[in-house]
């Protein structure tokens, strides 16, 4: 009798253990029961996956687990998003890797699912065929590489001051804080795509005893905060390798209503290396793209040896009631520091127009280019910080706003100003310019008269801050080529005239734009053989010191 309650209770304990369910998502359970591996669907749209003991004891024992073990087809037409989700849902839980299968093509539809990843993914040869044309969530993105780590509001931190070095808070581990005071506006869009502002926030990061690491420093001043968080850093590094993707392009009407359709990356300290990105498909109008490489809200990421595809350009109407060409992005940066790309190219020209500049970014810090063909690198809403080396930009170039140290070395620029500074967000840089050893072709070779500087500011607008043109430009090594140029042409200027109104003493600004201190310039030459002048407007840029060296 004991003897039987004895394999009764055993029973009983092997059946519990092995069929706990995890309480990682609400969107899928996992057992670990006798019989098949297999992967279903409740009525109610939860994932029922169960795992074998068998299987469990064997994909552990070699640390990594693969899609078709969770009956992926790789067909190429098989829809087999439910099968990645899963793969990536056990491998989550048990801390295994996921690898693909060598030779597979995996089709993924417009089901509302996202593919969870949380550890080191070798996507390998195999291809992604991710089909827009039917979907059922455009915000869904087909994978999101995230945290196990919960963010939490830290408790005491009731103001903070620009480039402030130690909070009075203590934290459970090194963490990214972000903050926001939603009673001030800054970036108050000009233009065709007018807007009202954004609440001011800042991104920053505060080890266990509240010292900032000054890297990345504290940009705005906050006399109250109306929402903090601190998402704890994970400290080992996640890799993600391989895979060659491929998105057919959405027919949507072509507005303001962006798809999310790729990776997703909101996790510190990750490595994306050798992964391909093509669009095929694009018609006569689409909606605009958010990003295939989408990083938010996070430190530390490298995107590396990959390459990418910028998407087709298409027209609506803006908030001013005008024609507006959509920005609509490959590679997206939002509220994220230390974010690195090295030795990315996309697959079509960088000099052709019909397709939107590759990148475009937000509230972000220490972005880099080193090795890069692309067709732009921007920064819309802020950028502290920036370094572009080694690389080569397109018919977009560079485009920013912000403040810090932005950097632009042996690398060839072909856009139309060498450095545009955004009229829309009031052409702002507060900080320093460092140009050296550059190439810069002017339009990609078009006739135009060259400016390095561009941008324009009329004086009339409360953009939500001061806005400053570059305190100092330092320009060491810059070849011009300007053989191409009109008739009349007098020689590049180092700044376009960013206020035709502003001629003499009786223009007044309502809100000063603080114009740059001291340029100097060295080892400057021109296709041309014209010298270098300073611009079209005398009068604004009269109180520049311009040294030769």
């Amino acid at each position: 009798m004991k003897q039987a309650i004895l394999i009764f209770t055993l029973l009983l304990f092997v059946t519990i253990s092995f069929g706990q369910s995890n309480a990682d998502s609400p969107e899928h359970v996992i057992t670990f029961k006798k019989g098949k591996t297999i992967v279903q669907t409740s009525e109610d749209g939860k994932m029922l996956i169960n795992v074998s003991p068998k299987d469990l004891r064997k994909f552990k024992a070699d640390g990594v687990v693969r899609y078709s073990n969770f009956g992926a087809v790789g067909d190429g037409k098989t829809d087999d998003m439910e099968a990645l989700v899963a793969t990536h849902a056990f491998a989550n839980q048990e801390g295994l890797g996921v690898k693909a299968d060598d030779g597979a093509t995996y089709y993924i539809g417009g089901k509302d699912r996202t593919a969870v990843i949380r550890t080191s993914t070798d996507f390998g040869e195999a291809r992604f065929v991710i089909d827009d044309t039917n979907v059922q969530n455009r915000n869904a993105h087909v994978f999101l590489v995230n945290s196990a780590l919960e963010a939490f509001r830290p408790e005491g931190i009731v103001s903070l001051k620009t480039n402030q070095k130690k909070i009075a808070v203590s934290l459970p581990a090194t963490c990214l804080v972000t903050v926001t005071d939603s009673n001030v506006k800054r970036y108050i869009r000009f233009g065709p795509n007018q807007n009202n502002g954004s609440s001011q926030t800042d991104i920053f990061i505060v080890d266990k005893n509240g010292n900032v690491n000054m890297d990345a420093p504290i940009i705005w001043d906050f006399d109250q905060i109306t929402e903090v968080t601190a998402l704890p850093i994970d400290e080992e590094t996640l890799t993600i390798t391989g895979g060659h993707f491929t998105t057919i392009a959405n027919s949507a009407e072509s507005k303001y209503t962006y798809y999310n359709r790729g990776i997703a990356i909101k996790r510190s300290n990750v490595l994306v290396d050798g992964l391909e990105h093509r669009i095929v498909g694009e018609g006569s109008h689409g909606a605009p793209y958010g990003g295939f490489v989408n990083i938010s809200e996070c430190a530390w990421v490298t995107v590396k040896n990959c390459i990418l595809t910028g998407h087709k350009t298409y027209q609506t109407i803006g908030s001013a009631g005008v024609p507006v060409s959509m920005g609509t992005y490959d590679i997206t940066v939002n509220r994220a520091l230390n974010v690195s790309f090295v030795n990315c190219s996309q697959t079509n020209d960088i000099n052709d127009n019909r397709y939107w500049g590759i990148m475009g970014s937000n509230y972000s810090k220490n972005l880099l280019y080193d090795g890069c063909t692309f067709s732009r690198f921007d920064a819309h809403m802020g950028v502290a910080n920036a370094t572009i080396r080694n690389s080569t930009l397109g018919h977009q170039g560079i485009n920013a706003i912000g403040s810090g140290t932005f950097i632009v070395e042996k690398s060839t620029i072909r856009g139309r100003t060498l450095i545009n500074l955004r009229s829309d967000y009031g052409s702002t840089w507060k900080g320093e310019m460092i140009i050296r050893d550059c190439v810069f072709v002017p339009a990609n070779g078009s006739s135009v008269s060259a400016s390095l500087i561009g941008g324009s500011n009329s004086g009339q607008h409360n953009f939500g801050y001061t806005c400053y043109m570059p305190e100092k430009i330092m320009i060491e090594g810059l070849y011009i080529d300007d053989t191409n140029h009109p008739e009349d042409y007098r020689g590049p200027a180092i700044f376009t005239n960013f206020n035709p109104k502003m001629t003499d003493d009786s223009f007044v600004e309502a809100f000063p734009y603080i114009t740059t201190r001291q340029v100097i310039l060295k080892k400057v030459t021109t296709a041309s053989g014209k010298s270098l002048r300073v611009s079209d407007n005398r009068y604004m840029f009269k109180e520049v010191d311009i040294r030769n060296e």
